[in-house]
């Protein structure tokens, strides 16, 4: 059994409130209820990518901040800080913060679209996580829009930049994560094939969505 890391609140940087709240979401479950809780970050100043300090500060992201938030506390947990980026087309991206149990992968996530939410740990492979969000990964003209997904990134290889607490924004790990290579879900011809979603199952997975 690989031994734990336990990020130290002075690696990270945090202060001890930022950390003691980190510190108490112990499960994935307490991290994806704690994302849940946050306030949707809409961007209407412009866009973001703003690091964990911020998030707790405002109380509100949206999913990248999200992700780095949950990757930063399963770290202080003694888990790899690890981030899945999922591609879409004529759509946006979707980025989650993987976990493993008993060797299967599950995945937190922080979004305005109901499908797009947690994962229980129960997939054998990344990509079998990925599909799991096909079905329901649409736009509003109801096509399904996602195609590529990425291996893990171990946030961890940002140490040196600061991405818990830096005041500045944190494009860079957005912009690693769009230029790393990505895995195709589907071929060509599936591609050609693919139904649109009907407008009644449009409207049931648009149940729950926060407005700006």
């Amino acid at each position: 059994m690989a031994t734990k890391r336990f990020a130290r609140r002075e690696d990270l940087g945090l202060t001890p409130a930022e950390f003691a709240l980190l510190r108490r979401l112990d499960s994935p479950r307490k991290i994806q209820a704690y994302l849940y809780g946050l306030k949707q970050n809409f961007e209407v100043g412009g866009d973001t990518c703003r690091p964990v300090r911020a998030v707790l500060r405002t109380e509100s992201a949206h999913c990248i901040e999200g992700a780095m938030l949950a990757a930063c506390a399963m770290w202080i947990q003694g888990e790899p800080p690890l981030l899945l980026d999922m591609r879409a087309v004529r759509d946006f991206d979707h980025v989650v913060a993987l976990f493993k149990r008993r060797g299967l992968w599950g995945a937190i996530s922080k979004t305005n679209g109901i499908g797009l939410r947690w994962r229980d740990p129960v997939y054998r492979s990344l990509r079998e996580l990925a599909m799991s969000y096909f079905n329901i990964y649409f736009n509003l003209r109801g096509e399904r829009t996602l195609r590529r997904y990425s291996r893990p990134v171990n946030l961890s290889r940002f140490d040196n930049r600061n991405w818990m607490t830096t005041e500045k924004p944190i494009w860079f790990i957005a912009e690693h994560l769009c230029d790393i290579p990505h895995i195709s879900l589907l071929t060509s011809t599936m591609e050609k094939n693919l139904t649109r979603l009907d407008r009644r199952s449009m409207q049931g997975e648009m149940v729950g969505h926060r407005k700006k």
